[in-house]
């Protein structure tokens, strides 16, 4: 489940326990610098005040962190939640380059956005899993850097890219634990599942031990405001144009239509936004632990 705001810390930690007791195994968050609380504490919040929910960056701006910083705060959350924590990290957003200008650092093309999270990846992933790591570059340098404590999860937390065009799949697909597929609200089955035969080809063997998230857009006949106000769209018009983040029709009908993309389509992990989570907590409560 997707959320990011809430006025107090009370009503956070509500939120975090009510996603818990509706059988939710994660709860992500987004990265900005407005309208959402800062991912990093609020998650740590939240593990606060559960007991076996997940939490996860749903995904880190990584222009907007030094990787070797960002390895030890995934570390520390991992260590105060108790070995529940997920760092899912991107190029970012298109429209990110708002957020860049607030920093004063240059939204770069995608090509040198990917580069730098490549890089990222490799520095956070070794010192996570223990390593001293020395780096020159061209984008992060980094000197005998290592991290303390270690993180619960052995060998390390597990790290989610999201990924929409094809380069930043192929490197999903080689580095990744789970891959958030970036897909128009109204891309169909037939869109995805070429997105998936660019990650199969690139992930070589290691394909099978990946897990393919999808975030949905429309749960029953309910859609979120962003996506009535911004786009026009409806969840009758998502089923209609075969959107596969549209899920829809009966309780039943939506089990279904899980299961068979799990396995026709291998996607195990689905996420929801908050205005969705009561919608879909019957299917929830049906598909939990299967």
């Amino acid at each position: 489940m997707v959320a990011a705001q809430a006025r107090s810390g009370e009503e956070w930690a509500q939120k975090a326990r009510h996603v818990e007791s509706m059988g939710y195994a994660t709860l992500l968050m987004p990265d900005g610098l407005q309208h959402s609380l800062a991912p990093l504490p609020a998650l740590t919040a939240a593990a606060m005040a559960t007991r076996t929910l997940r939490v996860g960056t749903y995904v880190i701006a990584n222009d907007y962190r030094n990787p070797v910083m960002l390895a030890k705060e995934a570390a520390t959350v991992d260590v105060l939640s108790g070995g529940r924590f997920e760092l899912g990290m991107g190029a970012g957003r298109p429209a990110a380059a708002k957020d860049n200008r607030m920093f004063g650092v240059p939204f770069d093309s995608g090509a040198v956005r990917v580069a730098r999270l490549a890089e990222s990846l490799a520095l956070i992933k070794a010192l996570l899993s223990g390593q001293t790591v020395t780096a020159t570059g061209p984008h992060y340098a980094a000197d005998n850097a290592q991290i303390s404590p270690r993180p619960v999860q052995q060998p390390r937390p597990p790290i989610l890219v999201a990924a929409g065009k094809q380069r930043l799949a192929e490197l999903a697909a080689r580095e990744a634990d789970i891959i958030a597929l970036g897909l128009p609200p109204t891309a169909t089955e037939t869109e995805l599942a070429e997105r998936i035969g660019w990650i199969r080809e690139a992930a070589g063997s290691r394909f099978d031990q990946v897990e393919l998230n999808l975030n949905l857009m429309a749960v029953g006949q309910q859609v979120p405001r962003w996506i009535a106000s911004q786009m026009g769209l409806t969840a009758q018009r998502l089923a209609q144009a075969g959107a596969v983040s549209a899920l829809t029709g009966a309780v039943d009908e939506m089990v279904d239509t899980l299961q068979r993309r799990r396995e026709s389509l291998g996607i195990s992990y689905i996420a929801v936004g908050d205005e969705l989570m009561e919608g879909l907590a019957p299917v929830v409560e049906r598909l939990a632990g299967h």
